[in-house]
């Protein structure tokens, strides 16, 4: 059965996919929908930088750093998708690392504008949101739709926070730093993310005693992660899990 879907909602990335009659994560075929638009998508060893586009008239080639995992080359792709898609008319395009991730779509730039657009056709909302009601947010849930849509799990929680209807942050911490954090539209606007980890967290083990694997979800005071009035009278559920960069993510859900 087709799903009614409101055409007018949907992201420049979301029509894109709808017009390919996407309507399971299985259908998102990204080497085939840059194809059929006239880029050619080549995996081979890249130096400094994780994709590059190169634009010959109303074609390109699309390359992508094979020897990133997959869910990372799935991002990169979709980025380079959405420059070819947005940005032909400025020519070629060399992308970095940082250039690339879901964790820099708010800036005002291209690099950020094509971070939302591969967001969004990696973890088409119309496809993801129906999958998140009445779930927790928790790293848990954040791993099947990881699983689902063959992305990253980093891609999966800031999908995961930011459209959740629960109050939560996505934050992401080195030994030196708070590197980012994305929140939900319920976070409350009077509440700020604590910069550095807190000794109690399973996070902060994590961090420090080099443990890898995902923590259970442990409700805590909302103290250890969240700075603002009140906050000591507030719980959140937290789970922790050390990335392969060393650095730990962790996804706070303020709870009754």
């Amino acid at each position: 059965m087709t799903t009614l879907i409101d055409l007018s909602r949907l992201a420049p990335a979301e029509r894109l996919l709808w017009s390919y009659g996407v309507e399971d994560p299985s259908h998102i075929d990204l080497e085939a929908i840059a194809f059929d638009r006239g880029a050619l998508v080549i995996y081979r060893p890249l130096n400094g930088s994780e994709a590059r586009l190169v634009v010959h008239g109303d074609k390109a080639i699309i390359s992508v750093n094979e020897g990133s995992l997959l869910g990372r080359r799935r991002f990169s792709l979709a980025h380079e998708i959405a420059h070819w898609m947005q940005d032909r008319k400025r020519g070629s395009f060399l992308c970095a690392k940082e250039d690339i991730g879901p964790q820099n779509a708010e800036a005002k730039s291209l690099e950020a504008d094509a971070n939302r657009y591969a967001s969004q056709l990696i973890l088409p909302d119309y496809l993801v949101v129906p999958r998140i009601e009445r779930k927790p947010v928790t790293l848990d849930t954040a791993e099947g739709l990881s699983k689902d849509f063959k992305s990253s799990l980093t891609a999966a929680a800031i999908k995961l926070a930011k459209r959740s209807t629960a109050p939560a942050v996505i934050v992401c911490h080195s030994q030196s730093n708070r590197e980012w954090f994305s929140t939900s539209m319920a976070f409350p606007l009077d509440l700020f993310v604590a910069k550095e980890l807190h000794q109690d967290t399973d996070g902060f083990a994590m961090l420090y005693s080099g443990n890898g694997g995902l923590s259970r979800p442990k409700r805590e005071p909302a103290s250890r992660w969240l700075q603002g009035p009140d906050v000591f009278t507030m719980n959140v559920l937290s789970q922790s899990v050390r990335l392969p960069d060393n650095t730990v993510l962790s996804i706070a859900a303020l709870v009754k």
